[in-house]
This record gives C-alpha cells, structure tokens and sequence, in this order.
C-alpha cells in the first residue's frame, strides 16, 4: 500500500509539471493513463468513484 501511494503521488507530481509548462503530448497522455490505473488501486478509489458518481447524478439531474 505504501508503495502504491508513493507512485501515485510520483506520476501526479509528473503530470502536474507537464501540464504546468504547457507540453502535454501522446507520451505524457500515457503518463496519465498510468496514474489513473495507480490511483484506480490506491485507498482512495471509492472516495473518487462516489464524487464521480455523485456529479453524474447531479448534472443527470439539472433541467433544461
């Protein structure tokens, strides 16, 4: 768990850089793609799954 942690906070580091020097290419995309799968197994899965869940029922809700 703790390795998992570390990693997730490593490539969120990573991606933050790329994204704050405005150079966000296919490779950085996969950098993202693999921070997703290691926050998917990190302890905070559920937590973003019901906020994700949550928005989505918000905005299934709003009236036109």
């Amino acid at each position: 768990m703790f390795l998992s942690i570390s990693a997730v906070v490593l490539v969120g580091a990573a991606i933050y850089a790329l994204w704050r020097f405005g150079r966000l290419a296919m490779s950085h995309a996969a950098l993202c793609t693999l921070f997703g799968f290691l926050l998917a197994s990190s302890s905070l899965a559920p937590y973003i799954n019901a906020t994700i869940q949550t928005g989505a029922e918000f905005i299934a809700g709003l009236n036109p």
